[in-house]
């Protein structure tokens, strides 16, 4: 067994930060210093270096105290999803009374699911501590939706399993849930599609027949393990026009732009239809009285 050297390239840390100076702002981040931080440090391994390891005849092992913890966050990973869905399954049962279970299962789904997981590792910028094997981290692993979805589930796991649950509980509340949770509830008040608000809004402006909506990218920055993209929805122009603006979102990649455009739009939309309903019913009181 060879106790791993602590080496920035190893770890995968940009800008020349040192490890120890590098996990104590993760720590800070997930709101627990770890006792062992080794089980931090497993949660971040990527299998490409356990097999990037095992081909240089290296032992990808850690020692956290008495106990040896090898590998890659494969395993931690599955404790994680456990983790994950427990804690949002109690949250929501607990918040939301009123909710079906078919309503907490699409919920849940939706905070579960890999593209919000991956918004929430982006949050806390989990990709530039991952530990990956050289060749994948040229290719841009790190920064891949599904890497950073699992990696978070695998520090969550880790997080259960050196802090106990309310450390756990207490970063999934604060990152996976937040102000999410009250976006999806208006969703489901409204009978909107979970989680599309692009299928949302085209079934908005269907039902009003305002026409359909379409998305431009206005605006792209960042480099590019880093980009931000600004994307405008506007309703499809006639022949000669330039179309109505809706709204403008923005996020990490094209499609979470469009999602975020198209929600701000919806927002709008269906905040004026309010106000709209609200005044229609003064009138109509004040022709009653």
């Amino acid at each position: 067994m060879v106790q791993i050297a602590r080496t920035a390239d190893q770890i995968g840390i940009s800008r020349g930060m040192q490890v120890e100076t590098a996990l104590e702002a993760l720590q800070a981040a997930l709101g627990h210093s770890f006792k062992k931080p080794a089980l931090l440090e497993r949660a971040l391994t990527h299998r490409s270096l356990a097999h990037e390891r095992a081909q240089d005849s290296v032992s990808l092992e850690v020692t956290a105290g008495p106990e040896t913890i090898p590998g890659d966050n494969e395993r931690l990973e599955f404790l994680g999803d456990a983790v994950l869905g427990l804690v949002v399954g109690e949250a929501l049962f607990l918040l939301h009374p009123e909710w079906s279970e078919g309503e907490l299962t699409r919920v849940r789904a939706q905070l579960v699911s890999r593209q919000h997981m991956a918004e929430v590792a982006h949050a806390i910028d989990l990709g530039e501590y991952l530990r990956l094997s050289r060749g994948e981290d040229r290719s841009g692993l790190r920064n891949k939706a599904t890497v950073l979805s699992n990696s978070m589930e695998a520090v969550i796991g880790a997080l259960f399993l050196d802090g106990g649950l309310d450390k756990a509980r207490a970063f999934v509340r604060r990152y996976v849930m937040g102000d999410a949770v009250e976006q999806l509830a208006e969703e489901l008040r409204s009978g909107a599609a979970l989680g599309n608000y692009k299928s949302a809004l085209q079934e908005y402006l269907q039902a009003e027949r305002s026409g359909t909506p379409v998305y431009k990218v206005k605006g792209e920055s960042g480099p590019d393990h880093r980009k931000r993209f600004v994307v405008e929805v506007r309703l499809k122009p006639a022949e000669g026009e330039p179309g109505k603006p809706l709204a403008r979102g923005a996020g990490s990649t094209k499609k979470h732009a469009e999602q975020d455009a198209a929600r701000r739009a919806l927002a709008r939309l269906t905040a004026q239809d309010r106000t709209m309903q609200a005044a229609d019913a003064e009138v109509e009181e004040s022709t009653q009285s």
